[in-house]
């Protein structure tokens, strides 16, 4: 698992005149790539084509210029934006000795003017200010994102890929029955067992067979759909010798195993929580919370206080996830302490309040599920499945 760590400030000390600092603006055609070098009256700036062998030649060779000036680097920090290029750049740096991090996109500080100037080389200088106060263990300058290992990023690879093939079957579920709609048919079921071969059998409300080209088009659609099928449950089946193999332990395949047990909770979502949030070092149940971006905005100026709803900061597959299952867990946790709670603050039974307090419902499920795999603390009169 990946190692804790503050990623509000840095927890090292900077010394400024033996340390490179490097910030890298990544694009998918260019890296513009700028220094604070001890020693240098100018600050490095390159433009280089997206190479990490150019770019770790030209971290050496600024290192070899600060040397000839009269000082020692000692520590070389390279930083860029979470993005496109994920975190393959950072664990080849820390392959070769550099300080590599990942900077929250979303926690750097911009400028509110209506119509603010934005190029490479304001940006880096953007990243620059943030990254240095990071450095000097500033609070608020900018946020780091923890960097995974190349198991921990790949172990999340299947549950993404599901959750992908499902929304394309659904895609083409919808758009097999808009077909069948423009010809006022509306009974036929696309995703029936036998639905591609009632094919042939399907009339117009005319009572006309469907045109050729539209039910050539529909076989296509079908011959899709059973394909993403079989990835599915390629997917499914792959995860369930996994989890049968799994040595019992603390390991991430063990987490799931324990969250299964929860009547109301299956092996998909299960999955899906220890990969993207149960596995991960957080620090407290405010950072599993925040994590997920089921912590409010609030909004205070003066007198004024209100309250602007989610941040949606944070993982927006957890966040979802955990308010389906949060309308899950009533149906079959009824005697739980938590549906116990939801149903006295939804007493009036307005349908605000309940899609409010299910937000709630959800922040306070996750924290009791992250105190069940990390402590082994069973929420309060949730039922488990009995052990087979």
């Amino acid at each position: 698992m990946s190692q804790a760590f503050d990623a509000s400030k840095s927890l090292a000390n900077l010394k400024q005149d033996r340390t490179l600092i490097v910030v890298i603006e990544m694009s998918q055609s260019k890296w513009l790539v700028a220094a604070v070098a001890p020693g240098l009256k100018r600050q490095p700036l390159k433009k280089l084509d997206p190479d990490a062998e150019a770019l770790l030649k030209l971290l050496h060779r600024w290192r070899s210029e600060v040397s000839q000036a009269g000082y020692e680097i000692e520590r070389i920090v390279v930083a860029y934006e979470s993005g496109r290029d994920g975190f393959w750049l950072a664990r080849y740096l820390h392959a070769y000795g550099v300080e590599a991090y990942v900077i929250h996109a979303s926690s750097v500080a911009v400028s509110r003017e209506h119509r603010r100037a934005k190029t490479d080389r304001l940006d880096t200088e953007l990243l620059m200010r943030a990254f240095v106060g990071w450095l000097r263990g500033e609070k608020r300058h900018c946020s780091m994102v923890a960097i995974p290992t190349l198991d921990e990023e790949d172990a999340r690879r299947p549950t993404r890929e599901r959750e992908a093939l499902v929304g394309e079957q659904t895609r083409l579920i919808n758009r097999m029955k808009s077909i069948l709609v423009r010809f006022g048919i509306r009974s036929f079921n696309p995703t029936l067992r036998k639905a591609a071969d009632k094919l042939n059998a399907i009339c117009t409300v005319e009572g006309t067979p469907l045109p050729e080209n539209t039910r050539a088009e529909l076989r296509r659609h079908f011959e899709r759909l059973s394909l993403l099928r079989q990835q599915i449950r390629a997917i499914e089946q792959e995860r369930l010798c996994k989890l049968a193999a799994s040595p019992a332990g603390n390991g991430a395949y063990a987490m799931v195993g324990h969250l299964t047990q929860v009547v109301g909770i299956g092996i998909e979502t299960a999955d899906m929580l220890v990969h993207e949030v149960l596995s991960r070092n957080l620090r407290d149940r405010r950072a599993v919370a925040r994590y997920a971006g089921l912590t409010g905005s609030p909004d205070e100026s003066g007198q004024r206080r209100r309250e602007k709803g989610l941040g949606r900061s944070g993982n927006a597959r957890v966040r979802r996830g955990m308010i389906q299952l949060a309308w899950r867990f009533l149906l079959f946790q009824k005697q739980s302490a938590l549906a116990q709670w939801f149903r006295e603050r939804t007493a009036d039974g307005r349908g605000g309040t309940r899609k409010t307090m299910i937000v709630a419902l959800a922040r306070k499920l996750l924290i009791a599920l992250w105190r069940l795999v990390t402590a082994g603390e069973t929420p309060e009169g949730v039922i488990l499945r009995s052990a087979s």
